[in-house]
């Protein structure tokens, strides 16, 4: 598919056309982030008026421990995902090699 703009011919493909990857941490950061910042603002905050301390407790107590486990089991993945890459790569190569022997 050719895209006419400004006076320059810009070719596109599928590959091209998908948006960027985004990390499969980027969840469990957003997590944490928001665990600390209502962490602090439940349990470090100095102001007796803020009316949801108790909700900031509580949300603090879910949301850091699930950032925990949710990085953990994401970095299990990953590392499978790796693996399981690597093996097929290595496998690829190994019938390549044996496919040029015969």
């Amino acid at each position: 598919m050719t895209i006419f703009r400004s006076k320059a011919i810009i070719m596109t493909s599928p590959e091209a056309n998908k948006p960027p990857p985004i990390s499969p941490f980027l969840f469990p950061i957003l997590l944490a982030l928001f665990g600390i910042w209502c962490f602090y603002d439940g349990w470090l905050n100095t102001d007796p008026d803020m009316e949801y301390a108790l909700f900031n407790q509580v949300a603090s107590a879910i949301l850091i421990p699930w950032a925990i486990i949710d990085f953990i089991r994401t970095r299990k993945l990953e590392k499978q995902y790796r693996e399981n890459e690597d093996n097929k790569t290595s496998q690829a190569s190994s019938s390549d090699k044996n496919d040029a022997d015969s």
